[in-house]
């Protein structure tokens, strides 16, 4: 584990070329409630919209939030839709003199209409996907244009990264140009290929990253054990001269072969699976940033399994970010740890949980000696809502709320106390004297404060009903409290003395 912290910490900005299908994806936000009296449908009652990169755009994503310098080749049409993406690569900070227009064909969109299932409004499935594009083989003078700018950017880039994804630009040609020019050039190059049954257009690559399916289509082999996971990469590596082919296998990892060393199975972590969108992106990016960065696939392979199992745990095509990759690296199985989050990252997933329409409620406190007036609190505030975030003190917040004798136990021990409560979602530590920057950024939908506090001012009441959430006061239980327990053990310690 230290050695792949040691990895993420130290990845740099490496120069990447990724050539791909560029598409744009775009998603349709809303809550189904009935069935259509036209048709036996649902009908999406709208309530958002939003407009990402997509195919190679994604893994462009990717590694733009991983540091590095992302170079990018691709098509689009002369189309509003191109001119949106390639607004988004700007905003980036990508390099996108390597996009041509091709005026033979619109940008390629994907329209994936997202609905709240109707079971008290929970739940996001998608319904329906809408897609625009013609998918003919690219004509030879783009070709020749596309050739010329991999052959200038190559020579200054790290790796090569190809996202194939069947839509005409990746013509066998085209491929086998880039392979001579990584190998004219000593260059790394790395491809998501097709779903098709003839993988002679890869013939030359240094590895390739198949999933299951595809490896079965392009093999013929039926895997089901380890034994046919050694069959099919040994196949794909000597019928197309590669160095390495990487397998994904879903809720069962990853499969890394190498031509003299053989493979091994990479196991993952058992998930919570909302959308595989994204995750075969996600291992083409992560192999590209770390083995551009200088190391091995063998460094890539478990960081790649770990931010691919992250992916699938998010809706549609979304970057992961180093902080995820190492905290998913320090907390590992652990559940109780797992629970406890930093800021970024804590936004980060509750963005997922919005999306399923699921009720955020916070509270937040010291919690120095946990006694049954905190689990009642606790549990009460669990109620009110889908999930509970709680704000923690630090022990610098602490001292400067209760004095210099507070906290009795120190943060990472109240985190861990917290984290092992059922009714507990997600623990969050701040270091301010009150929870208003924590509460401005988590947005809660529900904020609990016990009741004696009601007349009391009450920090984030105006922010939080300002976008329509509640503040809820919970039943106080009397004569319980932290102080009253020090005092009587101090008590009974001093009559033990007696």
């Amino acid at each position: 584990m230290d050695n792949l912290l040691n990895i993420i910490s130290n990845l740099g900005s490496p120069k990447i070329l990724v050539i791909g299908d560029l598409m744009l994806d775009k998603y349709v936000w809303g809550e189904v409630r009935r069935i259509s009296q036209e048709a036996p449908i649902p009908v999406i009652n709208v309530s958002s919209e939003d407009i990402r990169a997509g195919g190679a755009g994604s893994v462009v994503s990717n590694l733009q939030t991983l540091g590095a310098e992302v170079f990018v080749c691709g098509i689009i049409g002369n189309d509003t839709h191109g001119n949106i993406l390639l607004d988004i690569f700007k905003n980036m900070g990508v390099h996108t003199t390597g996009i041509i227009i091709d005026k033979s064909r619109p940008t390629t969109l994907k329209t994936r209409f997202m609905g709240h299932l109707q079971t008290a409004g929970k739940g996001v499935q998608q319904l329906l996907r809408v897609d625009y594009e013609k998918i003919h083989t690219i004509a030879s003078e783009i070709e020749a244009q596309l050739n010329a700018y991999v052959n200038k950017t190559i020579q200054i880039c790290d790796i090569v990264l190809v996202s194939d994804m069947n839509k005409g630009l990746l013509s066998h040609s085209f491929l086998q140009t880039i392979v001579k020019l990584c190998n004219k050039y000593r260059k790394i190059v790395i491809a998501d290929p097709k779903l098709v049954s003839d993988y002679a257009c890869y013939e030359g690559f240094t590895a390739i990253t198949p999933n299951r399916n595809e490896t079965e289509l392009a093999t013929g082999i039926k895997i089901i054990d380890k034994d046919n996971l050694n069959q099919a990469a040994e196949k794909l590596l000597s019928g197309l001269s590669l160095e390495y082919c990487v397998i994904t296998l879903d809720k069962d990892g990853m499969f890394l072969y190498h031509k003299n060393r053989g493979g091994r199975v990479i196991p993952t972590i058992p998930r919570t699976v909302f959308d595989v969108t994204g995750a075969g992106d996600m291992v083409l990016s992560i192999f590209g940033m770390i083995v551009g960065s200088g190391y091995s696939f063998e460094d890539a392979a478990p960081v790649a399994n770990i931010a691919a199992g992250i992916e699938v745990e998010k809706i549609g095509a979304t970057p992961v970010s180093k902080s995820e990759i190492v905290s998913e690296l320090i907390n590992g199985r652990n559940q109780l740890s797992n629970k406890i989050k930093d800021i970024d990252i804590l936004v980060s997933i509750l963005n997922e949980h919005r999306k399923k329409n699921d009720k955020i409620v916070f509270t937040n406190g010291c919690f120095d000696i946990l006694h049954i007036g905190h689990i009642e609190y606790l549990r009460f505030a669990r109620k009110q809502g889908d999930l509970l975030v709680v704000g923690l003190n630090t022990d610098c917040s602490v001292k400067s709320l209760k004095g210099p004798s507070r906290p009795f136990i120190s943060e990472r021990e109240r985190a861990k106390i917290l984290a092992a409560l059922e009714d507990i979602t997600y623990v969050v530590l701040f270091d301010e004297q009150t929870p208003l920057n924590l509460i401005s950024a988590i947005r809660p939908d529900i904020l609990v404060k016990g009741e004696d506090w009601k007349n009391a001012g009450i920090v984030g009441k105006e922010f939080v009903e300002s976008y329509g959430g509640k503040v809820i006061f919970a039943p106080f239980v009397k004569d319980v409290s932290t102080t009253n327990i020090v005092s009587r053990i101090i008590d009974r310690y001093h009559e033990t003395e007696s």
